[in-house]
């Protein structure tokens, strides 16, 4: 069985989805905004980690 390339299985279906304007990063805060969510991150191991030592 080979390809096909017909059109008719879907509009969209060579397309790549595009990131709406709203939910766009400026380049000069994108080291910002992943240093928040690494911070995030810690914070959550470092609480599940506390919580565990209690329970024993």
């Amino acid at each position: 069985m080979g390809r096909d390339d017909s059109k008719s299985k879907g509009t969209n279906k060579a397309s790549l989805p595009q990131t709406p304007k709203t939910q766009k990063i400026a380049p000069g805060k994108m080291r910002e905004e992943v240093a928040q969510e690494l911070d995030e991150l810690h914070q959550l191991v470092e609480k599940t980690k506390h919580n565990t030592r209690k329970k024993k």
